[in-house]
């Protein structure tokens, strides 16, 4: 029910000046003239996330150690054995709003976007969270906020070099054998959008890995659609053998960073 600026004042609240009541035809209209722009800024996201999937590549050149469910792990061990990796730093530790039984509110609302995390994996890529709480904690609420994503506890640097120490932000890996590259990085309002799969996937290197994208040659692609399946049953799909050669030739044609 809309009601009058009348009754608005005599309730103590602000009159809403909302857009004017039109046919169905002009609304059609307007829509069709937002729709140009909309068409735009989706051609614009694609060819954005074109343009990270040829960021240069920086080699983690440190060893670095998380606690996790099943004991000490390194960061090519969070890669739960596929080449893809996304680490957001969630906060949730002695100091932070909330503690014990809270992470930040604000990581919480991201956590709680994250998408079925099987149809990440169906594309080679694993989500994990890192925060400096120990493990009995991140159980916990983990427990308590019906989460599912595997959650590490940081035990060194690696927070401070990635540049998440004192904010949150989402790092994005890549693994090639036992190599390690970090591949793009989103922290400030570049979190707000992340939850969906797609936007998981569009920050990749390797980004939804579908046959209309630009991507270099050579990288794994599949037609749209025909990969996608219910959570409950995607098969295991091991690797193409190929893509490690294709990683290699890639690497042995850049210079080593300085």
């Amino acid at each position: 029910m809309i009601t009058s600026p009348e009754n608005e004042r005599k309730r103590g609240q602000l009159a809403m000046s909302t857009p004017p009541i039109v046919s169905p035809r002009e609304w059609e209209a307007a829509r069709a003239q937002l729709l140009v722009k909309e068409k735009a800024l989706t051609r614009a996201r694609d060819a954005l996330a074109a343009e990270r999937r040829r960021m240069p590549w920086l080699a983690v050149e440190k060893e670095y150690a998380f606690d996790g469910p099943a004991g000490k792990a390194s960061l090519l061990d969070l890669f739960d054995g596929r080449r893809q990796l996304i680490v957001y730093r969630a906060f949730f530790e002695p100091g932070v709003f909330g503690w014990p039984e809270h992470a930040c509110r604000g990581c919480s609302m991201v956590a709680d976007q994250v998408a079925h995390l099987a149809h990440l994996n169906a594309r080679d890529t694993t989500l994990a969270f890192v925060s400096r709480a120990p493990q009995t904690d991140i159980a916990r609420v983990k427990a308590r906020m019906g989460w599912e994503m595997p959650w590490y506890t940081i035990t060194d640097g690696f927070d401070s070099d990635f540049g998440v120490d004192q904010w949150h932000g989402t790092n994005v890996f890549f693994c090639n054998g036992d190599r390690v590259f970090r591949t793009y990085f989103i922290n400030n309002r570049g979190d707000e959008a992340m939850g969906s799969t797609w936007s998981y996937l569009d920050v990749t290197a390797l980004g939804r890995q579908e046959a209309w994208e630009d991507s270099p040659k050579g990288y794994p692609q599949t037609p749209p659609y025909t990969w996608w399946n219910w959570h409950d049953e995607y098969a295991d799909a091991s690797p193409d053998p190929r893509w490690g050669e294709v990683v290699e030739a890639a690497l042995s044609s850049v210079a080593e960073p300085r």
